[in-house]
């Protein structure tokens, strides 16, 4: 991946992360690691946690965002989120798969929120 592209997929990170906290979410980890996989962002609020995972986009000519987020990718943040909670999951918590698309146009900045965007699937 080039720098440029990296630094670009940082700051959707960053605007997403700001949008999840002003909608009262707290940040747990950011990146957290699993062998190559990684989940953008865990988030927690009032007894929930949500597996975060960002796209961003310059402009919409390749589509939304959110329609990057393929089966293949599903399958791989499910096996990221089975060893998150293997590690750091608590028993009275649920958990829920988002996906937060960020949409840049220019100076404009549109940001979409998909709660329990997909289901947990087996790790297998």
């Amino acid at each position: 991946m080039s720098a440029a592209r990296q630094a670009f997929g940082e700051l959707g990170e960053r605007i997403a992360e700001r949008w999840l906290r002003r909608q009262g979410w707290r940040v747990v980890q950011r990146r957290f690691r699993s062998g190559h996989r990684d989940i953008d962002l865990v988030v927690e609020r009032e007894g929930t946690i949500a597996f975060v995972e960002v796209k961003a986009r310059r402009g919409s000519e390749f589509g939304d965002p959110i329609e990057a987020v393929n089966w293949r990718k599903q399958k791989e943040l499910s096996r990221s989120a089975f060893v998150w909670i293997d590690r750091h999951g608590r028993p009275r918590e649920s958990y829920r798969f988002d996906v937060v698309g960020v949409l840049v146009e220019g100076e404009r900045v549109r940001v979409r929120h998909v709660a329990n965007a997909f289901a947990l699937r087996s790790s297998a």
